[in-house]
């Protein structure tokens, strides 16, 4: 059976194993969007890892969820993220940048200005607009015209160029967890009557024009995507789950991309049907919905027997920098607190 600690070949990369650092949000840069040398630290740490896939990183300013998030839409971040990918390519690691337009996850206290959504419809909740504001109920976003929606596809492809330029191996577009590209999926957020909406074909046509457009910016085998099939988080409704997401991988299988990263938020049927339709690699997050409560080798064990050719780990990763040796020597792991993830500061970071 293969096994966590075997190679695999990922596009132009090497992995020395298949251990995969999910994305995570840590709120750690400023307020300008830059990472910081905390940053180049913490990622530099885990890179043992076969690959790290980092925090989100708005693509641009209005894409922006959280306060204190990283951007890759100026050259003043591009040149902040340089000293982090060279920190995890000096310790022998692989870093692909995770690309994340919140669409109408969002505030104006947050990002200066209304977010955009698909359609003109508010998720059901509040969202976190800073340390000065709390948790706001969530605004009415703007629904993009559909010349609109172009230009947003535009800045998934002008965020990767960035990326690359600050010495990432990749992107990965996050259209999982309610942000914009699963906006789209949605038949509650995606309420469209052009050529983006209603059916199947229209509600997957941004996904597909997003990874279209990043995959000509910097190759197809700098790109992969994350998808929550059916997911739920910040009020998403996916109706047809199978008959979208099978559409939707259909779609993208022909573009070649390096990966497909999926949460296990649908039933293992519709997970493995999908892992027949995709052609490269296929990466399991076993958290799905809520997230692993730590993670173990067993978990990533069982999805490699399914079909899996990596296995994604979040939380195990926030307090064992050091995971695959742990799990190669079965030494115990350790939990960060949560008031630790998001405060700042490097306390529950670096420690």
């Amino acid at each position: 059976m293969t096994s966590l600690f075997e190679g695999l070949r990922l596009g132009e990369l090497a992995l020395p194993n298949r251990v995969v650092m999910a994305p995570m949000t840590r709120a750690r840069a400023g307020t300008d969007g830059l990472p910081t040398a905390s940053t180049a630290t913490h990622y530099a740490r885990r890179a043992t890892a076969g690959l790290i896939v980092s925090e989100g990183v708005q693509p641009s300013l209005v894409g922006q969820s959280n306060p204190n998030t990283p951007g890759l839409y100026n050259d003043a971040q591009v040149t902040a993220w340089r000293p982090v990918t060279s920190a995890v390519h000096t310790n022998g690691g692989r870093i692909f940048a995770q690309i994340m337009h919140g669409g109408r996850v969002g505030h104006p206290e947050v990002a200066g200005q209304r977010p955009v959504g698909p359609s003109a419809v508010a998720l059901r909740g509040e969202v976190f607009a800073g340390a000065d504001f709390g948790r706001l109920p969530a605004p009415v976003p703007r629904a993009l015209s559909t010349k609109e929606v172009g230009g947003e596809v535009a800045v998934y492809a002008d965020a990767a160029r960035r990326a690359v330029s600050a010495g990432f191996d990749g992107v990965e577009l996050h259209g999982a967890n309610g942000y914009l590209i699963q906006q789209f999926l949605s038949s509650n957020a995606n309420l469209r009557t052009d050529a983006y909406g209603g059916s199947v074909a229209g509600r997957i046509r941004f996904a597909v024009e997003a990874a279209e457009a990043t995959a000509d910016a910097v190759g197809a085998e700098r790109v992969g995507i994350r998808l929550s099939p059916g997911g739920q988080v910040w009020d998403i409704v996916e109706d047809d789950v199978p008959d979208l997401y099978a559409a939707l991988f259909d779609a993208l299988a022909p573009l070649g991309l390096a990966y497909v990263h999926v949460l296990v938020t649908a039933s293992d049927d519709v997970l493995m049907e999908l892992r027949k339709r995709w052609p490269t690699a296929f990466i399991v997050n076993p958290g799905g919905q809520i997230g692993e409560t730590v993670g173990d080798l067993a978990q990533g064990e069982h999805w490699l027997s399914r079909g899996a050719d990596l296995v994604s780990y979040g939380r195990a990763y926030l307090g064992n920098p050091d995971l695959v040796e742990r799990f190669r020597t079965g030494a115990p792991l350790r939990t960060v607190e949560r008031d630790l993830w998001f405060q700042g500061g490097d306390s529950g970071y670096l420690d």
